[in-house]
């Protein structure tokens, strides 16, 4: 959201839904925090009341050991908020046009070589089931008379934090490899193409029901190693075989060992441009990025303690 924020902030009236009673110091200042725990109960009707659209990217993060605490966890944060969400956007009036509501690519698990569109049918396990009651929770809307996007996130590659920020250390150190059999396919997307695809979302009516956020070149773990490697500069030599991931992660390694060959039709269909859609530049890209902006992170920790500051050119 951070990062939707950042590029369109100055285009739309915006206020964002948080449960932090702190998040004004991390969002932007053109938007406006209202706290609210959506996953205890509906925000105030009146929170949606004239809105035009309501994005809704809330989930726990599923990068971690699943514990039976921890799945509930998972599901409850995407399922109750979606739920109570579309209960708040029953009682405005006038009601929002559009909602977009997160999904992920779990929602087909794992499919080995199959191609898959947004007309694929969902997958079996843990988290294609959470998927596809989270998606049912969006598509209430529908009855309202909301146009609903549901946007099946894959791995977002980002400059701050993210997947990325997890494996990118093992890799700078000379000690990444492949995951298990390293031929799983990997569907990935740059944050900015991901923001991009929201919008493109929101404004083209054409999109309408499932869209696949992902690079229209997905590639094989083995290969978003190599294109690591070769960016960082360090060899990648260190595959990482399956039963160690099934040891340290339990049943969450399975969402790092299966293979999901998914393919953005619906965004390539109604002629969205991709920024960096090649794995090797675009990680490069974000590389640079991530570089420039830890030379600026000592500046803006002073900015942010209020200490008067030099900029020098």
């Amino acid at each position: 959201m951070r990062h939707l924020i950042q590029r369109y902030g100055r285009d739309l009236d915006l206020t964002v839904v948080t449960r932090r009673k702190d998040a004004s110091e991390d969002i932007h200042p053109l938007a406006r925090p209202f706290v609210w725990d959506i996953t205890a109960s509906a925000p105030p009707a009146r929170l949606l009341t004239g809105c035009d659209v309501v994005i809704n990217l809330t989930g726990e993060t599923i990068a971690r050991r699943w514990t039976k605490g921890v799945k509930e966890r998972i599901r409850d944060s995407r399922v109750l908020s979606t739920r109570n969400l579309a209960d708040a956007i029953g009682g405005a009036d006038p009601r929002p046009k559009i909602l977009v509501n997160a999904s992920a690519t779990g929602y087909y698990g794992a499919r080995g070589e199959e191609e898959l569109t947004e007309h694929s049918a969902p997958g079996q396990d843990f988290l294609a089931r959470v998927c596809v009651t989270w998606e049912e929770e969006a598509l209430r809307a529908r009855e309202m008379g909301l146009r609903v996007v549901v946007a099946r996130f894959g791995v977002v590659f980002g400059y701050d934090g993210g997947a990325l920020e997890r494996i990118l250390p093992f890799f700078e150190w000379g000690v990444g490899g492949a995951l298990g059999s390293g031929r799983q396919w990997s569907p990935w997307i740059h944050i900015k193409d991901a923001v991009g695809a929201i919008r493109h979302s929101i404004e083209d009516d054409r999109v309408n029901g499932p869209v696949n956020i992902v690079s229209p070149q997905p590639v094989r773990n083995r290969d978003l190693t190599k294109a690591l490697a070769r960016v960082v500069g360090k060899p990648a030599i260190f595959p990482v075989p399956s039963f160690v991931l099934m040891v340290w992660y339990g049943e969450m390694a399975s969402v790092l060992l299966s293979s999901q060959k998914v393919m953005p039709s619906v965004l390539t269909e109604t002629g969205f441009h991709y920024e960096h859609p090649e794995l090797t530049e675009a990680l490069a890209h974000i590389l640079y990025w991530r570089k420039e902006m830890e030379k600026r992170r000592p500046i803006d920790e002073l900015v942010k303690k209020g200490l008067p500051f030099v900029a020098q050119k």
